[in-house]
């Protein structure tokens, strides 16, 4: 039985008010409560605490992101949670420093972390087609897949060494959605890769 901590990371604007990125955390939601197994949820535009949250991390076991791709990346409000929630947790409770020391100069970079045997699963909206990631003729991407675009949210996860599910992408919601067949592949991915 999994402890979930789900993370809403949608930033408001005027013309994007959340709701797609809120109909997905309500699904997971659901789920997890289907499963009954344990949930605690974060919006990053709410009040939240930093130690609640660090205590969240530690107590969960698998940590899910739910956000739109906002200029490349993560909205500004969820790169500030993280930001602020995992560089209080380098005082010992997420991490211990950067893994390395003067008494053993081999340890690597990135090795401290204390968050072993918690995974993690990304799950991104995009204005951005299907087809405009892994192929080597885009005019953006260049070939490169959402995870590339994505790198620096698992890297950050991995200094902390969380583990990778496999990333969900709703793609292409502004121009061209398919909203209910995201949703079925969704509820798929869901069963397949949130499990005990």
């Amino acid at each position: 039985m999994p402890n979930i901590l789900l993370i809403n990371g949608h930033q408001p604007f005027p013309t994007s008010p959340g709701t797609l990125n809120r109909a997905f955390e309500t699904r997971v939601a659901d789920y997890v409560k289907d499963q009954k197994w344990p949930l605690r949820r974060t919006a990053v535009t709410d009040d939240w605490h930093t130690d609640s949250e660090i205590e969240s991390l530690l107590w969960a076991d698998i940590v899910f992101c739910q956000f739109p791709v906002n200029s490349m990346g993560p909205p500004w409000s969820l790169k500030r949670y993280l930001d602020v929630v995992f560089t209080a947790g380098m005082d010992g409770r997420l991490a211990k420093g950067d893994g390395r020391s003067r008494k053993d100069p081999t340890k690597q970079y990135g090795s401290g972390g204390r968050l072993t045997g918690t995974r993690y699963l990304l799950s991104a909206t995009l204005n951005a087609p299907r087809n405009a990631f892994d192929n080597p003729d885009g005019h953006l991407f260049q070939g490169r897949s959402l995870d590339d675009l994505l790198v620096p949210l698992h890297i950050n996860f991995a200094f902390f060494d969380l583990s990778p599910l496999p990333t969900f992408a709703a793609y292409d919601v502004s121009k061209n959605p398919q909203i209910e067949i995201d949703f079925r592949r969704f509820d798929q991915h869901l069963a397949d890769h949130l499990t005990a």
